[in-house]
């Protein structure tokens, strides 16, 4: 028996069938849609007036958060030019309100405990622990703030410094011995673990420990703003296993360090941590210093490291400023040997090195670091929860949304530089001493530069990453010239940490005497 013909009417009859099909289910996401953004407007403050800010709930749970993560930067950027420098949004499980602006960004940093508290991702909070500085809110933040602010001292960053500069030589001259390109991200990150493991927590450890603890501990941050579904294979998952081995290597690592209690050796930022809470009356417990332990090395690891990649793409794009701080080294007798430095001896005070106090008037390269960190900030931004419903640019932001204050789109948007905000000018920050000092602490002016946060909750360890930026710049352009090992220059991403996306592929190579040119580009040659 023959099979039956399908006719014309049969294939009619399918079209219209899926088509129908079609039709439900787009009508059915656009109602879902439609629901959840109805979800939220909702749930605005009806006590107050003033409208919400302008912008896009996304989808139902999923927000705007895919998009957030595959357009990094430009997302923020296209919202901020559709909506205003005020916008809502729904990120990573929460509904945000992004604000970007010196004005808008001061009455938040500075509204801290009042307007405001600080509120990171659920997934960051579950990943680093209720014990943290990040974490803390209110009493507890000035508590703990008091006891880790011994950590970043002048006594205890003197003591850091040689053993600082000791590892950056190490690591840069690996650098120059590579005989293939360097992979300049990924060694950066090498080069600030090492210094957070070593010298602020003074662990000891083999090459082959040192290497799965740092692959580990890239795990946790890699996750840190995932979704909050704690299920196999999700962000969240492999966070919590990251963290969990973290935590199990630092709790013996500090048993140790609890028992040897070695007078002679050096006073590391775990035993500034313990000293100074038992000044202040406060025994930390196991947990609190291991998460302790975490916090710093995530204070000093990714952002350092992204912040040391910028710097060494910025000046291999720009070689005047190079040979401008050169010339600087010469004229301070800084030319890439600091003696008292290298012999390690341990500083009591800046008299004690004149290295160290020549170091502190490169006024250029001082410059140089602070646009590197304003074109190129590490971290986008802050967050923070609502603790009562406000006015932000002539909208309201309802009690418990999350603020998000962006860092980068306020130095783009920023108008009181002369030269042009995207373009790489150390200069623009070449003030003379009268006007820095007429300036100094002015709130309006201040809060245009923000690379470190601002307010109870700057950065605590600005001073550290600082340092750090300007031993390596002195060493390489001292030591070293780099080239490009591409055709072209990377672009950059933003998210969750600005690092060029095939991690800055660059060649190595030792100075001849100090006499050759650093920082060459097969581009620019």
């Amino acid at each position: 028996m023959l099979p039956p013909v399908a006719t014309s009417e049969d294939a009619l009859s399918w079209l219209e069938a899926a088509l129908a099909t079609c039709l439900a289910v787009a009508f059915l996401l656009a109602l879902a849609r439609h629901l959840w953004a109805l979800r939220w407007s909702l749930s605005r403050d009806r006590a107050s007036a003033l409208p919400l800010p302008k912008g896009s709930m996304g989808w139902p749970f999923f927000g705007e958060t895919l998009h957030w993560l595959v357009q990094g930067s430009s997302f923020h950027s296209s919202r901020r030019q559709r909506y205003g420098a005020v916008f809502k949004t729904h990120l990573l499980g929460k509904p945000v309100i992004r604000v970007s602006g010196a004005d808008n960004v001061r009455k938040i940093l500075l509204g801290e405990h009042s307007l405001v508290s600080a509120q990171w991702p659920l997934s960051t909070q579950i990943l680093l622990g209720s014990h943290t500085l990040l974490n803390a809110s209110a009493e507890a933040h000035r508590q703990r703030r008091k006891i880790l602010v011994r950590v970043f001292s002048r006594a205890a960053l003197e003591s850091y410094l040689p053993r600082i500069q000791k590892v950056v030589r190490w690591e840069l001259r690996g650098w120059c011995q590579q005989p293939g390109p360097v992979a300049v991200y990924s060694s950066a990150k090498t080069l600030t673990f090492r210094i957070a493991a070593r010298i602020l927590l003074g662990l000891s450890l083999e090459e082959k420990q040192f290497k799965e603890l740092a692959r580990t501990f890239e795990q946790l941050v890699e996750n840190l703003f995932s979704l909050p579904l704690n299920i196999p294979f999700s962000g969240l998952r492999k966070g919590i296993k990251a963290r969990n081995l973290l935590h199990e290597y630092m709790e013996k690592a500090i048993s140790e360090k609890l028992k040897q209690k070695d007078p002679e050796a050096h006073s590391d930022a775990l035993d500034f941590i313990i000293n100074s809470a038992k000044e202040h009356g406060k025994e930390f417990t196991m947990q609190e210093l291991k998460e302790s332990a975490i916090e710093l090395i995530f204070a000093a690891f990714f952002t350092t490291a992204s912040a040391t990649t910028s710097m060494i793409l910025l000046l291999l794009k720009h070689p005047l400023v190079i040979q401008k701080i050169q010339q600087e080294l010469v004229s301070h007798d800084l030319t890439g040997q600091c003696h008292c430095l290298a012999a390690g001896d341990s500083l009591r005070n800046h008299q004690s090195c004149p290295e160290t106090l020549k170091m502190s008037r490169l006024r250029y390269l001082d410059c140089v670091i602070k646009e590197v960190l304003r074109l190129l900030p590490p971290v986008s931004g802050g967050y923070r929860t609502a603790l009562q419903t406000f006015e932000l640019d002539g909208c309201q932001i309802p009690k418990g949304w999350s603020v998000m204050y962006s860092i980068r789109d306020t130095h783009e948007t920023a108008s009181i530089y002369q030269s042009p905000p995207d373009m790489f000018d150390p200069e623009r920050f070449w003030v003379p001493q009268e006007e820095r000092e007429e300036h100094k602490g002015a709130g309006p002016v201040r809060f245009h530069y923000i690379p470190f946060g601002g307010g109870v909750r700057n950065c605590i360890g600005k001073e550290l990453a600082q340092m750090v930026l300007k031993l390596l710049a002195i060493e390489l352009v001292s030591t070293a010239r780099w080239e490009l090992a591409t055709a072209h220059f990377p672009k950059m991403q933003t998210v969750p940490i600005v690092h060029p996306v095939d991690g800055l592929q660059l060649y190595f190579h030792p100075l001849k005497q100090g006499r050759e040119s650093s920082g060459t580009s097969k581009t620019e040659t």
